[in-house]
């Protein structure tokens, strides 16, 4: 793993703004960026095919594996197909329970994917071609170095993937997200295509989501109705149980007027990393 030099020798960090600027140069260049993500690490690339490729085989996975996408909050609007909602769904309506629920913190999104989006970050779903954005939320620091990000790349969205080996490489079911630098550095510190850009406080970022555990984010799919509700309203789909909880983003969605229904895999809430106690 890169790390880039400074006079003090230190870890790089999200509130440096020299370190962003040396983060978002090197995801320019072609390579990876492990940085601070709302109350974990995420792993961010330029969305290029050969990248996301790259990133797919360094993880364990199929290189073909479609991945997420990440961008800021002027940009998150531009990702999806607003004329391919359900027709019980609108958009505003669906554009305010975003703003919430990226207000609380990280959160996913799965909608229909605008053509914009090339097909190796697309899944089809439902007979509708999808894209996956996965984002900060909007308290996180990470958001000024996406910007920064998206700005030396002049684009509108970056690839993203939690920082965690897949089963391919260890033979886990399951391997949850990093939320410690020193784990990051561990489970990818020897690739040389990767750079590090820690939370400034660990602690800090955790305790701005104090409704999220430190895992991959819990994510929420709109590009389909499955049924109506209990209360009478147009149900979506909680494809992914992780970070915030499933009580809890039904309550919100509710004050959007939607209900929720879970997925089969989402009955199962992801587990936050344990980390070994130091002797």
């Amino acid at each position: 793993m890169t790390q880039q030099r400074t006079t003090e020798s230190r870890q790089p960090t999200l509130e440096n703004p020299g370190d962003v600027r040396a983060a978002a140069r090197s995801l320019a260049e072609g390579r990876a960026v492990a940085h601070g993500f709302g109350n974990f690490y995420a792993l961010t690339a330029r969305p290029d095919r050969e990248v996301v490729e790259r990133v797919n085989r360094m993880k364990g996975r199929p290189p073909a594996q479609v991945a997420s996408v990440t961008t800021v909050r002027a940009h998150m609007p531009s990702l999806f197909d607003w004329s391919r909602l359900p027709t019980a769904v609108r958009r505003r309506q669906v554009e305010d329970l975003i703003e919430d629920l990226f207000s609380l913190g990280p959160f996913g999104f799965r909608g229909p994917a605008a053509t914009r989006v090339p097909g190796h970050l697309t899944a089809v779903q439902d007979g509708v071609p999808t894209v996956r954005l996965i984002a900060p939320g909007h308290r996180c620091p990470s958001n000024g170095f996406l910007a920064e990000a998206l700005d030396r790349t002049d684009g509108e969205f970056l690839a993203v993937t939690s920082l965690n080996p897949s089963r391919h490489r260890t033979g886990a079911e399951h391997e949850p997200a990093h939320w410690r630098a020193e784990g990051v550095l561990a489970d990818f510190g020897r690739e040389p295509g990767v750079t590090l850009l820690a939370h400034d406080d660990e602690a800090a970022a955790r305790h701005r989501h104090p409704h999220h555990a430190p895992t991959s984010t819990t994510v929420l799919s709109f590009h389909h109705t499955t049924a109506t509700g209990r209360s009478g309203l147009p149900a979506l789909t909680l494809e992914r149980h992780g970070s915030l909880s499933a009580s809890h983003t039904r309550a919100v969605a509710a004050n959007h007027g939607f209900a929720l229904t879970l997925a089969p895999r989402a009955h199962h809430r992801l587990p936050a990393r344990t980390y070994p106690t130091p002797a």
